[in-house]
């Protein structure tokens, strides 16, 4: 017979076997048996916090770098306190995995006052994450916190919650439950239909806008490419990075500045990957955006979303972009005299920011002046 572990044990095991190298959470009776196995396995580290919403911000900066951040939070009002941070991280698309507690099965729903209980606490969940789940069966307990990773690291990712009422974390179950990690739900390479009918339109602009969103975020060698060859580029909040913003076709993130909407104004084909252009980036929904446009995104209910869009393509954003980058090899577009108004853009961007923010410009410089080159 195998041997019996608590489900707090498995699924600190199971952590282990993603790789997760710190769980960001607030401690409570609502969560000890997982706390309790991170602690006595010590190979994970928790890292405390002040407050739930504090734990699923770092998480959630955890999760941008690594792959996945790791929160754990308590019952009722610690559930409740993380959703504003959950909500930042659904909307910068960050694998993470959220894990609270609930009252004891018993008592679920009953509406008794069971302290920390709160009244639809899975449903404020939902509403917050991604997806979210509660483990209702301690052998099952495993296979969803797989399905949750999984679907957290699945494109588009996101938050995924999960909770687990404190009997169930504490219930013995078979180690041999402790299955394998399961992988993202893999992307199909781009169609080379959808690839050549996507070249034909980009090659004959004159001077094309390829605006980033975080899909995009794999896509730093693709995009590269394209900038090199000419395409302008313009990035929304949370796709900063993706083209460093020395280079001589980045219009950065200034979407609202004057000057680079006249520039944007003057291009003759809009590439939007990955991006919702949000309401904050385009002046809620009043920037004009060159036509044709064309978009890439992996969901397909995006499609024309704030924008009528001339085409959809339902595709990997890094796939399709790199398919794209090896075909512009050897194409460029614009040329010295674009490069300089595209560089004249920014700076008149800048200096207007600058002027906006008054003496809080120098707070700006000094933190650049700290961080590291690609910060």
């Amino acid at each position: 017979m195998s041997e019996m572990i608590t489900v707090g044990d498995a699924i600190a095991r199971t952590l282990e076997q993603y790789q997760v190298e710190a769980i960001y959470g607030v401690i409570s009776i609502h969560n000890l048996p997982i706390a309790d196995a991170v602690g006595q396995r010590g190979n994970i580290r928790f890292v405390p916090a002040r407050g739930e919403a504090g734990s699923v911000t770092m998480a959630d900066a955890h999760g941008r770098f690594s792959g996945l951040g790791v929160a754990l939070t308590s019952t009722g009002a610690g559930a409740g306190n993380a959703v504003g941070a959950l909500v930042e991280a659904m909307n910068a698309c960050t694998p993470l995995l959220h894990l609270t507690g609930q009252v004891e099965k018993a008592w679920l729903d009953a509406d008794t006052g069971f302290i920390h209980e709160t009244r639809d606490q899975l449903t404020f969940l939902k509403a917050s994450s991604k997806r979210a789940y509660r483990i209702s069966n301690a052998n099952q307990a495993i296979a969803i916190l797989h399905k949750a990773i999984q679907e957290a690291q699945t494109p588009p990712c996101g938050p995924v919650s999960v909770e687990i009422p404190i009997d169930i974390q504490a219930a013995k179950i078979p180690l041999s439950l402790v299955t394998a990690p399961v992988k993202p739900v893999s992307v199909s390479a781009p169609d080379a239909g959808m690839v050549d009918a996507l070249w034909a339109q980009l090659k004959q602009a004159k001077q094309p806008l390829l605006w980033l969103g975080g899909g995009a975020l794999g896509s730093a060698d693709a995009v590269k490419k394209l900038a090199d060859a000419g395409i302008t580029v313009i990035s929304s909040t949370h796709a900063r990075g993706v083209l460093p913003d020395s280079h001589r076709a980045s219009l950065r993130a200034f979407h609202n500045s004057s000057s680079v909407e006249a520039l944007i104004a003057r291009c003759d084909f809009t590439l939007v990957a990955g991006s919702r252009l949000r309401s904050n980036e385009t002046r809620s929904w009043t920037l004009e955006l060159p036509s044709p446009r064309v978009q890439i995104d992996i969901d397909p209910a995006a499609a024309s979303r704030n924008y009528l869009m001339d085409k959809t393509l339902v595709a990997d954003c890094s796939a399709l972009l790199n398919a794209l980058a090896a075909k512009a090899q050897g194409r460029e577009w614009g040329n010295a005299q674009w490069d300089t108004q595209v560089q004249q853009a920014v700076e008149q961007a800048e200096q207007g920011l600058r002027e906006q923010c008054g003496a809080y410009a120098k707070l700006n410089d000094a933190i650049e002046k700290a961080l590291p080159q690609d910060g």
